[in-house]
């Protein structure tokens, strides 16, 4: 179960931003409103969090910390789940239960986001996409929340996307946004494509999710909480 918040008056509320890679999901919550303090044990993510870091376990940070914030988002790793996995035959962790576990043990309202393949492992999830908010890429990936979440409507998928690693053309003016040996040029039109424009790597943009995403998570949220938050003088 999750525990009242405790929201003082003047105080921004606080996200934990776990498995936070180089802050996508973060930016959004941070454009919402929201304080983040980001967990990931990839030390080279420091160098482009744009908020707090921290380097270590997710899960770890979660139970010894995740009370003194006012939610919780996780974003597990997503390998094990992703088509290509059929072909390397990679031995992935499968984080996503014991992430959703150790949230309700800390008690905090929860967001957990992974890849439409990891429908199976997760509970009611609601699906954001690209176009949802005039994003030039389709990008669907699930959310799984403590709260109420209202999908936004989906708009057809009548534009049609570059190949993975070209640019984007007036023939093809969406993106395809996934792994490879790209270009300069293909990172910094995906970064700008997705609004993460301080994200500097091919692995980094292809691994971010977009803010407004978060954005949209997070306004939700205050939403949801507006007649519920306890606020202290």
């Amino acid at each position: 179960m999750t525990h009242p918040i405790l929201i003082r008056r003047g105080r921004r509320p606080r996200v934990l931003d776990l498995y936070c890679h180089r802050g996508g999901m973060a930016m959004g919550y941070h454009q919402a409103g929201f304080d983040v303090t980001g967990v990931d044990l990839d030390p080279e993510c420091a160098a482009e969090y744009p908020f707090e870091f921290h380097q270590g376990d997710a899960i770890e940070y979660l139970l010894a910390h995740g009370h003194e914030f006012d939610i919780v988002h996780g974003s597990p790793p997503c390998q094990l789940y992703t088509p290509l996995n059929a072909y390397n035959h990679k031995t992935y962790p499968d984080l996503i239960g014991p992430t959703r576990e150790a949230m309700r043990n800390v008690g905090r309202p929860y967001v957990i986001e992974n890849v439409e393949a990891a429908r199976p492992q997760m509970v009611t999830p609601v699906m954001l996409c690209g176009p949802m908010f005039d994003l030039p890429m389709y990008r669907h990936r699930l959310f799984e929340t403590s709260f109420p979440l209202v999908e936004p409507g989906h708009p057809a998928h009548v534009a049609l996307c570059s190949r993975n690693g070209y640019l984007p053309t007036a023939e093809r003016p969406f993106m395809t946004i996934t792994g490879g040996k790209h270009s300069r040029a293909w990172q910094r039109a995906a970064a700008a494509a997705m609004g993460t424009p301080w994200i500097t790597t091919i692995q980094g943009v292809c691994e971010a999710i977009p803010p407004a995403y978060a954005h949209w998570i997070g306004t939700a949220f205050l939403a949801s909480t507006t007649n519920t938050l306890e606020v202290a003088a």
